[in-house]
This record gives structure tokens, C-alpha cells and sequence, in this order.
């Protein structure tokens, strides 16, 4: 069969399915921002760029004992690098970093280490012109070190709950056999180089597979999401379409001489406590995703075994639900109140960030906390806009300031203040997501404060204002929101 295979033609089908893969996931890391597809879409291009050794004298003696600096300072660099990223590819498709974060923390010392040895050894031979010292650390070192990482993060794998795996153990299994039956059954070049690259091409389709499974288990996440709201807003209306058959069972039993006034009250009332039905529903629909987000951050405090971080932060969360829950009772709250709570809700957001985020409060003197009221947990949707479309995509410092002044003495004005990414490019960020979510949070909050202000003499003002730099660069936003005083 091997003889009347074309082997020039096999080795060009061969690079460019390599070079397909690599460029496409290199693609594919553009669209979902995922560092798993950067390191596979590497990881292919490596094993591209690479030629198979020759079977009749074994690549480790070579390795050792050829002096040609060609080979001690390119090829033998590459086949570390590759070996290596295999297995860096292998973590982050089955998230260690999540669900097995000590090992994964140990295998990324592990090469570190395996890259630092790389580089000195590569230096050392430059300098000293020994050439072979390279190949000779290789041999010696590198390829038996880097096996058992491998062989102990399979097993790691196939102890873990997930359907992955399966993808990586058999891709994994089918290359080693094939790659060691090249070796060893045949001392034909041509026959040895078609089953090794046979065992390349099988690994990486499955590894392809493996990337468009777990894009699935993503979409099919999303999606359940996605019916769950559908059903609570059903849920919603069914309750709406009650309220409003009471409502209109009681207008009967007036009588015609007060059914025109007291129809007019009971209407507005209707629409206040549906409009707060509304809020309450869609409030309960957010608190779930904050409060399931902090305890996975909280739980990672207990994993790492950092005991006093997880009993602080565990303190500062219940403390806060109980707040939330008291002030689900209450249609206001005190602006003293409603300060203590954001920087309960600040805290607890920084635990994702690492308490990267730099948050100050700035209060005007001539406004009585202790007395001034507005809607309970009002400004929580723009911190949370501040933090997740304009903190979180930025690099290095992240800073967040909440100002309250008295103006006019007729309103209280509240200014935050964020140095993000700017709301233009967080908008290009939420577009190229191939699920688009919308934001509930910000509508929510305009229609309480409308309901807040209808019976006042003074509507609520609210405004978004772009940050620039003097090239013209987002450098945050502003947000100004001013709320009539009683």
C-alpha cells in the first residue's frame, strides 16, 4: 500500500491540514476571546513547521551527539516548545485553572521551570560553544520531565466529571501508539513519517472536535439562561393579568356616583404596584447571577485554603444579602443606608479582580445622610455597568469614584466616575459576541425613578458623558444623575 502511495503529495495534504487548523483557530481566538483557541492555533503551527526525524538513527542520539548548531538551536528549541504547548493546550481546554486549581498552579511552575532550563541551556551552548549541551538536556532531561507532567495531567483528566476528556485521552492514546509504532515496526522513512503523521492528523481532529464540543456545553449554558428568563416573564404576566382581573372586579362593586373618581385611583394605584411587581420580578432575576458569581469567589478562597480571605469576604456577603432582603421590604431607604451597601457591593465585586479596582466615596458635608431618602438600590446597576462593561476588559489602574452633592437645594446630584474602556468600545466588544445579551438593569432603574418622581413638582435628570484624553483616546465614563429633594 506505502508504495503506491504518493508521499510527496501526503506530506503537502499533511501541512496544509496543519496550517488550515492553525490559521482558523487563530481566527476563531478574534470571535470568542478564549485563550484555548490561541494556544492550539500555536500549537498546530509548531508541529506545521516541524519535519519528522529520521527512523534509522534515533533523534536521541542526534540529540546528543550531533554537533550541527542548526539542530541544537532551532529544531530541538521547537520540539520543546511544541511539547509543551500541547499540554498547555490540554489545561485550558478542560479549565485546571477552575476546577483543579492547585494542580494547575503546580503545572505551570512545572514550565516555567522546563522554559527557564530552555534558555540557559541555549545560552551556556552559545557562549561556550557546546553545542550538544542543548541536545544532550533534552534527551536527558526535558523529554522524560515533560512525559510525566503529561501522564499525570491525563490521569488528573480522567478523573475529572467531564465529557472532554474523551476527546483528549483518545487523541492523545491514538498519536503515542501510532508515533511509537513508527518508531519501531518499520525502518522505512517514507512508511514511519505516513503512520506518525497519520497519528498527528487523527489527534488533532479529535482536539478540533473537542474545541466545538465545548463550544456547544457554552451556547447550550446560554441558552437554558435564555429560557429560564423567557418562563419568569411569563410567570410575570400571568401575575400581571391577575392583579388586573381583581382590580377590575373591585371597580365593579362602586357605585356610579364615585365609580368615575375612584376609578382613576384605583387605576394609578394598579399601575404603581405593577410597575413595583415588575421591579421586584426583575430585581429577583439579577440578584441569582451576583450572588452564585461571589460565592464561586469566595469558594476559591476556600480551595487555595486562604481561611481569614474567605471568612472576610464571607462576612461582608451576608452582610449584604441581609441588607438586600431588608431593603426588598422597603420602597426607600436612607442615602447613609444606600452608601453602606455599595461599598458592602464594591467589595465583594473586587474579589473577581483580585481587589484591583480602587473605589472612593466623596460626600457633600451639607447633606444629612440619616435622613435624606431615595429608592433602595438605585445606583447598583450603574456601578455594576462601571465595573463589567468599562473596568473589567482594562489593563492596569482600575478606578471607580462615587460623588453625592447637594444642588440648588432641591436636588440631590450623584456623580460616577470610571477610568474604563469607554462606552464605544465596549459596545464594539458586546457586538462581536455571537450572543448578545441586553442590559435590563439600566431600564429598571429609569423606570423607578420615574415612579420615584411622579408625584413631585421636579423630575430626575440623568446623563452619560464620554472621558477623552488630549489624543482623543476613551479614557472612561461619567455619569451624572440628579434626584429631587422632598
Amino acid at each position: 500500500m506505502f508504495n503506491n502511495f504518493n508521499f510527496e503529495d501526503f506530506t503537502i495534504l499533511f501541512s496544509g491540514f496543519l496550517l488550515t487548523l492553525s490559521i482558523y483557530h487563530f481566527l476563531l481566538y478574534f470571535q470568542h476571546k478564549d485563550r484555548v483557541y490561541l494556544f492550539y492555533s500555536l500549537y498546530t503551527f509548531l508541529i506545521f513547521t516541524s519535519s519528522y526525524p529520521n527512523t534509522e538513527t534515533s533523534f536521541f542520539n542526534d540529540a546528543t551527539l550531533n554537533p550541527d548548531p542548526y539542530l541544537h538551536f532551532l529544531i530541538i528549541p521547537r520540539e520543546w516548545i511544541y511539547n509543551t504547548m500541547y499540554l498547555v493546550f490540554a489545561k485550558a481546554l478542560v479549565e485546571f485553572n477552575i476546577y483543579k486549581p492547585k494542580i494547575n498552579k503546580f503545572l505551570n511552575v512545572s514550565l516555567i521551570i522546563l522554559s527557564t532550563v530552555l534558555v540557559l541551556s541555549m545560552l551556556v551552548a552559545y557562549f561556550t560553544g557546546k553545542t550538544t549541551l542543548v541536545g544532550t538536556i533534552y534527551a536527558y532531561f526535558f523529554s522524560s520531565t515533560i512525559g510525566i507532567l503529561a501522564l499525570f495531567s491525563l490521569y488528573v483528566l480522567y478523573t475529572m466529571n467531564t465529557g472532554l476528556k474523551y476527546y483528549v485521552l483518545i487523541g492523545s492514546f491514538i498519536y503515542l501508539i501510532l508515533a511509537e509504532s513508527a518508531f519501531y515496526l518499520t525502518n522505512n522513512e517514507q512508511k514511519a513519517t505516513i503512520i506518525f503523521y497519520t497519528g498527528i492528523i487523527i489527534e488533532n481532529i479529535l482536539f478540533s472536535l473537542a474545541l466545538g464540543y465545548k463550544q456547544k456545553m457554552i451556547l447550550q449554558e446560554k441558552n437554558d439562561s435564555q429560557q429560564k428568563l423567557i418562563l419568569q416573564f411569563q410567570e410575570n404576566e400571568k401575575l400581571r393579568l391577575k392583579v388586573h382581573s381583581q382590580l377590575q372586579k373591585d371597580v365593579k362593586l362602586l357605585n356610579e356616583q364615585a365609580k368615575i373618581n375612584k376609578l382613576e385611583k384605583a387605576k394609578v394605584k394598579s399601575d404603581k404596584e405593577l410597575l413595583e411587581l415588575k421591579i421586584s420580578s426583575l430585581q429577583s432575576q439579577m440578584n441569582p447571577h451576583f450572588i452564585f458569581n461571589s460565592l464561586n469567589a469566595i469558594k476559591l478562597y476556600i480551595i487555595d485554603n486562604e481561611k481569614e480571605n474567605a471568612v472576610y469576604y464571607l462576612n461582608k456577603f451576608s452582610k449584604l444579602i441581609r441588607k438586600i432582603l431588608a431593603s426588598a421590604r422597603e420602597k426607600e431607604n436612607t442615602l447613609a443606608e444606600e452608601i453602606e451597601t455599595l461599598k458592602l457591593y464594591l467589595e465583594i465585586e473586587n474579589i473577581r479582580f483580585h481587589n484591583e479596582i480602587e473605589s472612593s466615596f466623596s460626600i457633600d458635608k451639607k447633606l444629612n445622610l440619616n435622613t435624606l431618602k431615595i429608592p433602595t438600590l438605585i445606583l447598583q446597576p450603574f456601578i455594576e455597568n462601571s465595573i463589567w462593561h468599562g473596568l473589567s476588559s482594562k489593563k492596569g489602574s482600575k478606578k471607580i469614584t462615587i460623588l453625592f452633592e447637594k444642588e440648588a437645594n432641591s436636588f440631590l446630584k450623584i456623580t460616577i466616575d470610571d477610568n474604563g474602556i469607554g462606552r464605544k468600545k465596549s459596545s464594539e466588544i458586546k457586538n462581536n459576541k455571537i450572543h448578545q445579551k441586553e442590559s435590563i438593569g439600566i431600564k429598571l432603574t429609569e423606570e423607578r425613578l420615574s415612579n420615584f418622581t411622579k408625584d413631585l413638582q421636579l423630575n430626575y435628570t440623568l446623563e452619560y458623558i464620554d472621558l477623552y484624553d488630549v489624543n482623543n483616546n476613551a479614557k472612561g465614563t461619567k455619569v451624572f444623575l440628579k434626584i429631587p429633594l422632598y
